[in-house]
């Protein structure tokens, strides 16, 4: 995850509570597979703390999957978005959400990507998913 993308799901994080899990291991690599990391996990209800994914359950629990992207909502962030819930599966959770969250919405695929019961689009704000420029004077 970017800089800028961990800024965007812990905004997020904060805004919800629970317990954060960041570059959450829905798939380990395999021989003839890659390995998927999500953004973040957010177990619903959980201490207000981020942990390590070896340090927590979440069979049981309800969770919040985020999948952040620093930009325009887009065809790659709505995969991601989508299928990390089949991935996610597996691990028995109560209940799952997941979250879009980029720093624009695109109206006409926010409409398409809403007809998924378990999905949704946030929009988090420019004061924190813009870019600062640092300048380097020799």
């Amino acid at each position: 995850m970017s800089k800028h993308e961990t800024k965007m799901t812990r905004w997020y994080w904060k805004q919800v509570g629970g317990t954060l899990i960041e570059e959450f291991p829905a798939i380990k690599k395999g021989p003839s597979w890659g390995a998927r990391l999500l953004d973040g996990i957010i177990i619903k209800k959980g201490k207000n703390k981020i942990a390590h994914p070896s340090d927590v359950n979440i069979e049981g629990k309800e969770i919040i999957i985020i999948q952040s992207k620093n930009k325009r909502l887009c065809m790659p962030l709505m995969g991601q978005t989508l299928f990390s819930v089949s991935l996610m599966r597996k691990f028995h959770p109560k209940s799952i959400e997941s979250v879009a969250l980029c720093s624009e919405t695109d109206t006409v695929l926010e409409r398409l990507f809403l007809k998924h019961k378990h999905c949704k689009v946030v929009v988090c704000p420019k004061s924190i998913c813009s870019t600062t420029r640092i300048s380097i004077h020799k």
